[in-house]
């Protein structure tokens, strides 16, 4: 239940209607507070006041009008906006890069602002009785024919200057959110985050050992497994006195009869469904619990970027240098997810669930190897890339995670050696030269 209320709540997370919806219902009671107010003792104080002129109801009404068709109106100006920058973003940096900005908060805010704004004006804007011959005064309520809440259309007014301010905020975040380096910094971040929340210690990792199962929990449907329930898992394999040992992790592509999972010391049908329950298959992958999703991210901009077309190698390098950090924050981190956080007391050999952990070559390969072809095309992206083997390097103590990177600068060696000729290919020698000196 856990796993599937994170799946629900990453939809909601991206969506451009949850926040709108939100505003528009507490709008609405907003509008039925102050008017309850207004007919109360709000209006008649307000209208009593020699500091505050009252508003006429043929004012009151126009102005609500006024405000109720330009919040809409600047709604559907925002929203088409939006989408022309989400279209733009996707199709210039790449179409997974569609979920960042449907999640971007200022944009879903932004539109929430004026819809709600747009709610309650028309809501106030119902209780407006125009007066015929009796005067503005409420003496007992909306009772006699002129009407006016006093309340809420200051309130109101105050939601218009607000909406002013949003649309302000708004125009200046719109061209900001889609620069290439506010978008790589957007995904580099997130990534680091992730990393940290994910792999809370520091070490080398786990050696996990083989346990032998005698069932196998196999997939019912296709998809991509969005979200692992370890907490659920645990709990079956403790209650139930068993191990399970999970064949997948989350990003995996799933069908029938793929295996899920394995189980030891447990046998029953209802354990191998309640085991499939702790898996929340999607149709797409997200960076929920998916770290190699972030990574494509960073990976495909520096692949178009160093495109024949394109022949951007700043932004490439941007993107090497967010790949860098990224790999340094794994370098230092035990690369194994479960439903305890403290790695001290976990034992391999009896621990209830035994996870499928992508390890820290898998990382560089999906990172930098995945990029390595397109680098190698580029002398300044090439170097830029030996740098930021170099920078991981600093912050890694481990041989083994050290040999990784070493072995992958003999890689992008290899590579520009078939790419690159003359002065640049020279360069690259030296510089890969220099790097090994870094690493010893």
């Amino acid at each position: 239940m856990t796993a599937r209320l994170l799946s629900l709540w990453s939809r909601i997370n991206a969506s451009y209607w949850f926040y709108p919806a939100i505003f528009s219902i507490l709008a609405f009671f907003l509008a039925l507070g102050t008017i309850a107010l207004d007919r109360g003792v709000a209006s008649e104080f307000l209208t009593s006041n020699k500091w505050l002129i009252p508003a006429r109801p043929s004012g009151a009404s126009n102005m609500l009008q006024v405000i109720a068709a330009s919040t809409i109106g600047v709604a559907a100006t925002v929203f088409s906006i939006t989408i022309v920058a989400v279209s733009y973003a996707s199709g210039t940096y790449g179409p997974r890069l569609l979920s960042n900005f449907m999640e971007d908060k200022g944009n879903q805010l932004s539109l929430a602002t004026f819809i709600g704004t747009f709610v309650y004006a028309v809501m106030v804007l119902r209780v407006v009785r125009q007066e015929d011959e009796s005067p503005a005064a409420v003496l007992n309520g909306d009772a006699m024919p002129g009407f006016v809440p006093q309340l809420s259309l200051l309130v109101a007014i105050f939601m218009m200057l607000s909406s002013i301010g949003v649309l302000v905020f708004f125009l200046n975040h719109i061209p900001d959110s889609i620069r290439i380096n506010t978008v790589l910094e957007d995904i580099g971040k997130r990534l680091i985050r992730q990393i940290q929340r994910r792999f809370p210690h520091e070490g080398e990792g786990i050696d996990w050992p083989e346990v032998r199962t005698e069932r196998e929990v196999r997939a019912e449907r296709a998809g991509y497994i969005e979200i692992i329930n370890f907490d659920g898992l645990n709990e079956i394999a403790e209650k139930n006195g068993g191990r399970i040992v999970l064949f997948v992790e989350a990003g995996n592509f799933i069908h029938p009869p793929r295996s899920l999972a394995g189980l030891h010391g447990m046998g029953d049908d209802k354990i191998a469904e309640k085991v499939r329950d702790c898996f929340v298959l999607s149709g797409l992958r997200t960076p929920t619990q998916d770290l190699r999703f972030l990574l494509d991210e960073l990976v495909e901009i520096a692949l178009r970027a160093l495109s024949p077309g394109i022949n951007d190698p700043f932004t490439a390098m941007t993107a090497l240098q967010w790949m860098g950090a990224a790999t340094a924050e794994l370098g230092t981190r035990v690369l194994h997810e479960s439903a305890n956080d403290d790695e001290d007391r976990v034992d391999p050999d009896t621990a209830p669930v035994i996870p499928l952990t992508t390890d820290f070559e898998g990382y560089v390969a999906a990172g930098f190897g995945a990029a390595r072809s397109a680098v190698a095309t580029s002398r300044k992206a090439s170097l830029c890339m030996f740098g930021a083997l170099e920078n991981c390097a600093d912050a890694i103590s481990s041989d083994k995670r050290l040999a990784v990177l070493r072995e992958e600068g003999a890689k992008l060696l290899a590579q520009a050696e078939s790419a690159l000729s003359g002065p640049d290919l020279v360069e690259v020698h030296e510089r890969h030269r220099q790097f090994l000196r870094h690493l010893r």
